[in-house]
């Protein structure tokens, strides 16, 4: 089975609203003066911030090397790297980011370590549940030291404000819906049955999912994640691995304001990159446009640069951590597939 990563048209169609948002955002913001500020840009510096985020991508990709050993899963730390920027390129291509993506990522594990679909959607969930902890952590450690050495404004009261409900709300549920898991799986049963059995019946080629079969896949995947969360020595591992990938993210904002001549504190990133990373939940894919507009918006109160600065160092950010990584993803998801095929008994 080919890895197809949705409808070619409707990828295009997200990707051209996307750079439309983006058009908008730096028309508004001077799109001369953005690249002037960019033309300015230290070369070494902007080298540095696209180092950083490739080791973003393999600091998380040990972190998702490590719960994939949590469920007897092993594969070498470069595969993990390959998987990661894979799951990357899925999120960044499909709307609603990490949502979007983990059904595609989890295929891809699935495929590349021959283990059961539900294992490879429990590691990659698993992966991106851990990644909360740490951004909320990094968000608030950032916002306090911010308030005790600086004027907080009306704007950064209401991003903290955000955050906190933020940090509130996420456990709640995830606690909400891990103890009545067995409630979510009757209702993912009864809605999803009948959904794909209609499916089956207007789509050619499309097999009517069976009951006891979904029972069984969803039974699997919370079994996955009880031995993740069972396993306390290892999930503090791939917290760490975590933590080290949401550090290196905020290096990677903190040096591209370094870059145009802005050397803002560090706890500002901090604060500013899990925030932004919350459009990313946008149906734009990868938050493409929304992303952008919200480190913005963030930037220029917290920091103090001019709006051209900040839409700049928006750019040179996002160009490391969402461009590269759809480069890299892209190509690593093609090497993986095509090694998958090499492996697989042909038809």
């Amino acid at each position: 089975m080919d890895v197809d990563f949705g409808d070619a048209r409707s990828i295009l169609v997200g990707f051209g609203a996307g750079v439309v948002v983006l058009l908008a955002l730096y028309s508004v913001v001077g799109l001369e003066d953005v690249l002037s500020a960019l033309s300015r840009a230290d070369p070494l510096l902007v080298g540095a911030v696209c180092a950083v985020a490739v080791a973003w991508l393999f600091a998380w990709g040990l972190a998702l090397r490590t719960v994939l050993g949590v469920i007897a899963i092993e594969v070498t730390a470069w595969r993990a790297f390959l998987l990661l920027s894979g799951a990357t390129f899925a999120n960044n291509v499909t709307p609603f980011g990490q949502a979007g993506g983990e059904p595609f990522s989890a295929l891809l594990v699935s495929r590349t370590t021959g283990t059961e679909y539900e294992n490879g959607l429990a590691a990659v969930a698993s992966v991106d549940t851990l990644n909360f902890v740490p951004s909320i952590s990094f968000a608030l450690l950032g916002v306090g030291y911010y308030a005790t050495r600086f004027t907080v404004g009306d704007r950064v009261e209401l991003a903290a404000g955000a955050l906190l409900a933020l940090a509130l709300s996420v456990p709640v549920a995830a606690y909400l819906g891990w103890r009545n898991r067995h409630r979510v799986s009757d209702l993912v049963v009864r809605v999803g049955v009948p959904a794909g059995r209609a499916i089956g019946r207007v789509v050619p080629r499309v097999e009517p999912p069976e009951e006891s079969r979904v029972r069984d896949r969803i039974e699997g995947f919370f079994t996955a994640l009880e031995r993740v969360g069972g396993d306390h020595h290892q999930l503090a591992l791939a917290l760490s691995f975590s933590a080290l990938g949401w550090f290196l993210l905020s290096v990677s904002l903190w040096l591209s304001l370094g870059a145009l001549g802005h050397w803002v504190p560090f706890a500002a990133a901090l604060f500013i990159v899990p925030l932004g990373s919350v459009a990313g939940v946008t149906p734009l894919p990868g938050g493409l446009g929304g992303v952008e507009a919200a480190l913005v918006l963030l930037i220029v109160p917290i920091t103090g640069v001019d709006a051209q600065t900040a839409a700049a160092a928006a750019l040179l950010h996002r160009g490391a951590t969402y461009w590269l990584p759809v480069l890299l993803g892209g190509s690593a998801t093609a090497m993986l597939e095509a090694d998958n095929v090499q492996k697989s008994p042909s038809d």
